[in-house]
């Protein structure tokens, strides 16, 4: 029998998934590792505070932590992390979130550190290793900090049981990334790039040969430069180097021959993703001479196989609408290969997939936590026009409730989301903090605004030199978009966003009178303050994306909200982690500051232990609720299930 729907306003209505269910019921899945016929991952656990593990998959099915209770694995290098283990054999080695220093782990012992205590806590930071073939040495990044100054970044060496200290054996660049290791143990590939270039800019690619003692020598360059960017450098079973470069305008797969570089595929798709992590994987190496490869096209992710002899493609159809984070594998014989994946309606999985015969295995999921279809709001692209006769694209995501709809005379109120990064995207994955709204009657579009990745180096450069302007104007523009098509509530839009998208969604509400709400969570105010206080891998970020300073002074404070508070004639909620070393308190704090004097609508919630990006679950749920009441109290309606209420002051 068909359930009539009953109708209830926009944004009141009662929703299966809870603050709770939205905090804690998925978990991150990333970093995927092969050792024989066992499968590793990371797994992180909002439930455990956010507590990184070690995940094993036997050959026999059976799946165990690696990780001991009371230990978790994180690395800071640049302060955002990833390449934070290696398996090689049956041994782990892992960056320990307490102190940052390396542990060796072998099966049925307890973990030991094998780098030396820092001076004094976070001083010394890994990232990103390999082990070379015979098992003796680990070769790896390391971020050396001093009580004062800019960090040292480096590739070290060092003997895997620790025996002594780790050896510097590349220096002389302001960051590196990458060691990758040949087959024989006989050559190191490496990337490095300097200020004020970010790796999506501009990277270098290097080779050098292993000495017995695991120094380089015979260092030489093969690609990269100013204006190009190198990503994922790896090399074939056979010890061919191949990588990603951005050399024509957009990330294609190339490979080196006989001191020549050749180009393996020739099109206007992305083959990379910007490194804001280490240990990111978008293609590997399948039996036939095939590459299996990830690419992203239109602001959707495909996989498929690249045949090098011609440059030709063959889709993989598997079902997944995003490969997202990164993680390609495949195994020795290269007949299986192993991504996370996602769909619109199902949070990412590990997923193995055999060439062979084309059947898929769902290793873990994300989530094992069945919802309602009905309650699940399946997004659609659109491309929309911005200013200077440019097009934007976004993901839009209508209501969705089984049993509710909406007032025939009304249109939902929308959430206008800007990603983080600014140099990041946006992807079609379940993902439960959207869900989270539109099953409760608010419309959303995820904007992929000018500077974000996956439309080509074009798109990408359209923020150089604008940042604070194209991608406010585009989430904007999306807004007014969506209000001209008639699908949502021109009088109820509102704007949220964390990092670079708290930043924009300051300005938007600095510049704009066209929102009705706003929601920042770790935001950028000032922009000044901000180049004063982040950390090394983006303090020259602005150079590209504001200009230099203090040339550019007078444009910093011209893109910056907190001089504009005068402007401001909405209500703000701010939410900000008091660990945060990438966007302090600070930066909250000045603004909650001046809206306070000013007597406008303000929230301000801090959360403590937490840094940049929420990984606590109660955290997360309180977030939730409290932006739900915000929401509530704005907009003047009844909410279905009571949540805790914030506090709005001058409301």
């Amino acid at each position: 029998m068909t359930q009539t729907k009953r109708f209830a306003p926009y944004g009141s209505w009662s929703s299966p998934i809870t603050p709770a269910l939205a905090a804690s019921g998925a978990v991150g899945l990333e970093q995927i590792w092969l050792s024989g016929e066992d499968v590793y991952w990371l797994e992180g656990r909002p439930s455990e505070k956010g507590r990184q593990v070690v995940v094993r998959r036997r050959a026999d099915g059976g799946v165990a932590d690696v990780t001991p209770p009371g230990m978790g694995v994180l690395t800071r290098v640049h302060e955002y992390g990833g390449g934070d283990y290696l398996v090689d054999g049956k041994t782990v080695y892992f960056s320990n979130r307490d102190d940052y220093r390396l542990y060796r782990q072998d099966p049925g012992l307890a973990p030991t550190p094998i780098t030396p205590e820092p001076p004094f806590p976070g001083g010394l930071r890994y990232a990103d290793g390999r082990v070379t073939p015979d098992g003796r040495w680990l070769i790896c990044v390391r971020e050396r900090h001093l009580e004062e100054g800019e960090a040292f970044n480096e590739l070290v060496v060092l003997p895997t049981d620790g025996s002594a200290e780790p050896r510097i054996i590349a220096r002389g660049h302001d960051f590196v990334s990458s060691p990758r290791i040949s087959p024989d143990g006989r050559f190191l590939a490496w990337l490095s790039w300097d200020h004020p270039r970010l790796p999506w800019e501009g990277t270098e690619l290097w080779t050098a040969e292993i000495a017995a003692d695991g120094a380089l020598r015979g260092v030489r360059l093969v690609a990269g430069g100013p204006d190009e960017s190198i990503f994922q450098p790896e090399w074939s079973p056979d010890g061919v180097l191949h990588f990603a470069s951005d050399r024509t305008g957009w990330w294609n797969l190339y490979c080196e021959r006989d001191g020549d570089i050749v180009q393996l595929v020739s099109m206007e798709a992305e083959f990379a993703w910007p490194q804001w992590v280490f240990g990111l994987s978008v293609y590997a190496f399948a039996a036939g001479g095939r590459i299996a490869c990830l690419y992203q096209q239109d602001g959707f992710d495909n996989l498929a196989l690249l045949n090098p002899a011609d440059g030709s493609l063959d889709a993989i159809e598997v079902g997944f609408t995003s490969f997202y984070p990164p993680a390609l594998r495949a195994n020795a014989s290269g007949d299986r290969l192993y991504f996370v994946g996602g769909t619109s309606a199902d949070a990412p999985a590990i997923v193995a997939l055999d060439l062979t015969t084309g059947h898929t295995l769902l290793l873990q999921k994300g989530m094992d936590i069945a919802i309602d279809p009905g309650a699940i709001s399946i997004p659609h692209s659109i491309t929309f026009p911005t200013e200077g006769d440019f097009d934007a694209h976004a993901f839009f995501y209508p209501p969705a409730n089984p049993d509710f709809t909406g007032p025939a005379d009304e249109r939902p109120p929308l959430i206008v989301i800007s990603h983080g990064g600014p140099t990041s995207s946006t992807r079609v994955h379940l993902r439960l903090d959207i869900q989270y709204w539109t099953s409760r009657g608010f419309a959303v579009v995820d904007v992929n605004y000018g500077g974000s990745t996956g439309y080509g180096r074009a798109y990408r450069e359209r923020l150089n030199g604008a940042w604070g302007i194209v991608d406010t104007a585009d989430c904007v523009n999306a807004a007014r978009y969506l209000v001209e098509q008639g699908v949502v509530d021109g009088e109820r839009l509102i704007i949220r966003g964390g990092s670079a998208g708290g930043y924009t969604t300051l300005c938007a509400l600095a510049f704009y009178d066209v929102f009705s709400a706003g929601a920042s969570y770790y935001g950028i105010s000032d922009l000044e303050l901000y180049i004063e206080e982040t950390h090394k891998f983006e303090s020259r970020y602005m150079d590209s994306l504001v200009g230099p300073y203090p040339e550019a002074k007078a444009v910093y404070q011209a893109r910056s909200a907190i001089h504009f508070t005068d402007n401001f004639v909405c209500p703000i909620i701010l939410f900000q982690g008091l660990d945060d070393k990438i966007v302090p308190p600070s930066q909250a704090e000045v603004m909650v500051a001046a809206l306070r004097a000013r007597k406008l609508p303000v929230a301000y919630i801090t959360f403590e232990g937490e840094a940049h990006g929420f990984k606590k679950a109660d955290t997360i749920r309180r977030a939730l609720e409290a932006e739900l009441s915000f929401y509530a109290q704005v907009f003047g309606f009844e909410l279905a299930e009571p949540v805790t209420p914030v506090v709005i002051e001058n409301l």
